[in-house]
């Protein structure tokens, strides 16, 4: 039996944002937005609708490498007036039939904040600022102080114009993404580098000042990612100081961290208890990764604003379709919420499309051909989300078992993720400072090699049982979100 101590103390707040996903036009990559759209009835089909609120994201983001080409006039106003544009990081024509008004309907629909990312000078490459046979695609800070005008002035005209009389009111914005990833060999080409440290600073500073002058009250992430710079630059320590700059973001895409991984094609499903291990070790670098942040970031909170695996393999590798990497998930989860005190963003997820394995969400194409469903990682974040404290607590454990606990007012919530695949965990749950009333858990299990398809999605149903006397029964591979209610003093 492994005993779990839960200090019933609350700590620091914990930011309702750690359950973020982000929407982004991928192109021929994965039709994404196009496979959501209703292009008859112009609006999101309802189906998707229904299976984000389960879903239950906290936050949307719009953006990605498509806000480095992006310029948001084109996809206002009437339908026939909108201006349709080559997806250069993705291939292929987007349409803009979704834009500003469209994005902030899906999020007002799902109850998710609004997190619009700007295009910052196209993060300094020559290719996206004019590419050939396109318009000139870089975007200004006048424009992005436009946009925040647009959204947040309640007196905005144009806004007014295209039927919305009351503002967006979007807090939250992004200024450049993966800046400091931008060294690119172009089409068998000379490589191409875009901003230094230096010059993402200096132009996130002109655009922080110009979009702030416009509504003060709005939160700017600025890119700081320490790792993988061209430039072999501290960009987290650069960007540490910058003024009217309140979040550093960094993307975190990643493997097992092991050598001979079998995590690569479709090696994973010829001995799955090595991919077991192999899955049971990649939250280590999401630690390290996030560690390497804390050192350099100052006073600035952190926005991880793309988080997930990135593995060799047919759409980004199937083993994703597997139950074993949503435990891999929960553990990544757990990670972040260890580091709450400094995150205010986060996703471990690439949202919805039809493609790639990373979404959280999977769509059919056509629509008509089946019903959207939950991947691994987006079942695991939508039952962590739903049963999530808005207060950190300590907590001690061992054993074969990842778990942490959160409270609000009355009730304790512990997420918990057993890391044996073939052993269940008995789990004795002691309460520093207060008494159990009652627990309940929710929780999802499966043989982990379980691959959820079109034709078996209700394979990672979420499942319910009472706890009675404080103990746990976790069945092997499982992932739980407990609930515990204290006695009254």
């Amino acid at each position: 039996m492994t005993t779990v101590k839960i200090n019933t103390t609350e700590k620091h707040t914990i930011s309702p944002y750690l359950y973020m996903q982000f929407m982004e036009p991928l192109g021929v990559a994965d039709p994404s937005v196009d496979t959501a759209w209703d292009f008859v009835e112009n609006q999101w089909f309802p189906e998707v609708i229904d299976k984000v609120r389960e879903l239950s994201p906290t936050m949307v983001r719009f953006g990605g490498c498509f806000a480095s080409y992006y310029h948001w006039k084109e996809a206002i106003g009437p339908m026939e007036r909108r201006v349709p544009m080559i997806n250069h990081a993705w291939s292929g024509i987007y349409h803009n039939r979704v834009g500003t008004h469209e994005f902030i309907d899906f999020c007002r629909q799902v109850n998710a904040e609004p997190f619009l990312v700007a295009n910052m000078e196209s993060e300094g490459l020559d290719f996206w600022q004019r590419p050939k046979n396109d318009t000139v695609r870089m975007g200004t800070a006048a424009e992005a102080a436009e946009w925040v005008d647009y959204c947040n002035n309640p007196d905005n005209a144009l806004r007014i114009a295209n039927g919305a009389e009351k503002p967006f009111a979007v807090k939250y914005w992004q200024i450049g993404n993966e800046t400091s990833y931008r060294t690119i060999g172009y089409r068998n080409t000379e490589r191409h580098y875009g901003f230094t440290a230096e010059q993402c600073r200096e132009t996130s500073l002109r655009f922080a000042d110009a979009m702030k002058k416009v509504d003060p009250n709005i939160r700017l992430v600025g890119w700081g990612d320490i790792k993988g710079a061209h430039d072999k630059a501290n960009w987290c320590k650069t960007m540490s100081d910058a003024d009217g700059i309140d979040m550093l973001a960094f993307h975190h895409h990643f493997g097992s961290g092991l050598e001979n991984s079998p995590l690569t094609g479709t090696k994973y499903r010829d001995n799955y208890e090595c991919t077991w291990i192999h899955l049971m070790h990649a939250h280590k670098s999401l630690e390290n990764h996030i560690q390497m942040m804390r050192a350099d970031c100052g006073s600035k909170r952190l926005a991880m604003t793309e988080g997930h695996f990135s593995l060799p393999g047919r759409n980004r590798n199937e083993v994703l379709s597997s139950w074993g990497a949503g435990v891999a998930y929960a553990r990544c989860l757990n990670t972040i919420m260890r580091h709450s005190d400094i995150l205010e963003i986060a996703t471990m997820a690439d949202f919805f499309g039809n493609v790639w394995q990373v979404n959280a969400l999977m769509v059919p194409g056509p629509i008509r051909a089946g019903v959207p469903y939950l991947q691994p990682v987006g079942a695991v974040m939508s039952l962590f989300g739903r049963h999530q404290g808005k207060n950190a607590l300590d907590i001690t454990y061992k054993g074969a078992l990842d778990a942490v606990a959160s409270r609000t007012g009355n009730t304790v919530y512990l997420h918990a993720a057993n890391t044996d695949m073939k052993e269940a965990q008995q789990l004795l749950l002691e309460l520093e400072g207060g008494q159990i009333e009652s627990a309940r858990m929710y929780y999802i299990a499966a043989k982990p090699e379980t691959e959820i398809t079109p034709v078996n999605t209700d394979c990672f149903a979420v499942r319910e049982a009472t706890v009675e006397g404080g103990t746990v029964l976790l069945p092997p591979a499982a992932v739980a979100a407990i609930e515990i209610v204290l006695k009254e003093h």
